[in-house]
């Protein structure tokens, strides 16, 4: 029995020399967290707590009037509607389009491999040279769109980006042709896996294509399907470089979401209080939708 001790500690001590190097390897990644991401979190989280203005001698501890002050705040619920409507619209619109795309190009053929180049495309250029391009040929004066629809007989073409009601929409518009195509690699992808066995044995019970794709792809892609929507929403619920690029908030705070808000705030009347309140409202946001969504999903697997 003693001769099997030291063998049996040497093991763990091995284990724990092991263990302990480790924290040497991931030690840059935490300190970088820290400096970066948590030191900076903290620091919002203090200054939603103070009326912090750039340049003042004296930031005063305020409580929650930040808070306060931003469930009174009429701009601030606008922000938060346009935002809402574009997020919905814009995920609803990615995923289903990108599911129907993906469904087309399942096959792997020369032209499906080319169209779906050209559907990915846009996915991989910046939010801000997609908003600028769309905003000069949208433009009145000097678009292309307005140019074509005049040259179809169309006097009086619409105003995409000056009228209020028509701002939002074209916004949404241009969102769904930016990430379809990234919805779609993604539900491709997961399309791919699903055996061959399993629409082989619908077809023998008699199954048609919609059914065979309502019991057989669909099921199979609720993954892929959770994580489009999720990454959709939340990239929703960021809205800011498209409106910024292309209608910088207006007409009349009509595409004006909480990020642009909150850039307003903070980087424009320098009120870094208010804006650091609405940035950890946003962020509770964020995650409630997001845990909801997670929620849900887990139930229907559960089921």
């Amino acid at each position: 029995m003693t001769s099997l001790s030291p063998s049996s500690g040497a093991p763990r001590r091995r284990s724990r020399r092991r263990f302990n190097s480790a924290y040497l390897f991931v030690a840059p990644s935490v300190v970088l967290i820290a400096v970066f991401i948590a030191e900076p979190i903290l620091q919002s989280a203090w200054m939603s707590l103070h009326d912090w203005t750039i340049g003042s001698a004296d930031n005063p501890f305020t409580g929650l009037a930040n808070y306060r002050s931003l469930w009174q705040d009429s701009r601030f619920w606008n922000a938060l509607r346009v935002t809402a409507i574009y997020t919905a619209a814009v995920t609803v619109g990615q995923v289903v389009l990108g599911l129907a795309i993906a469904s087309r190009l399942r096959r792997t053929t020369w032209y499906s491999s080319l169209l779906r180049t050209a559907y990915f495309f846009p996915f991989v250029a910046s939010l801000v040279v997609v908003g600028i391009v769309w905003k000069f040929l949208l433009d009145p004066q000097v678009g292309l769109i307005d140019a074509w629809l005049g040259d179809l007989g169309v006097s009086n073409p619409p105003q995409w980006l000056q009228s209020t009601s028509l701002a939002l929409p074209t916004v949404i518009a241009v969102g769904i042709w930016k990430n379809v195509g990234f919805t779609m690699i993604v539900l491709l992808a997961g399309m791919q896996q699903v055996p061959a066995d399993l629409y082989e044995a619908a077809m023998l019970d008699g199954a048609g294509p919609w059914r065979r794709f309502t019991a057989v792809t669909l099921p199979a892609l609720r993954p892929a399907l959770l994580f489009t929507t999720l990454i959709a929403t939340i990239t929703g619920l960021q809205l800011f470089d498209l409106v910024f690029a292309m209608t910088g908030g207006g007409p009349v705070f009509s595409t004006e979401s909480v990020v642009m808000y909150l850039y307003e705030k903070g980087f424009v009347e320098f009120q870094m209080g208010y804006a650091s309140a609405i940035a950890w409202v946003l962020f509770i946001i964020i995650l409630a939708v997001s845990a909801v969504q997670l929620r849900v999903a887990r139930n229907r697997d559960g089921d």
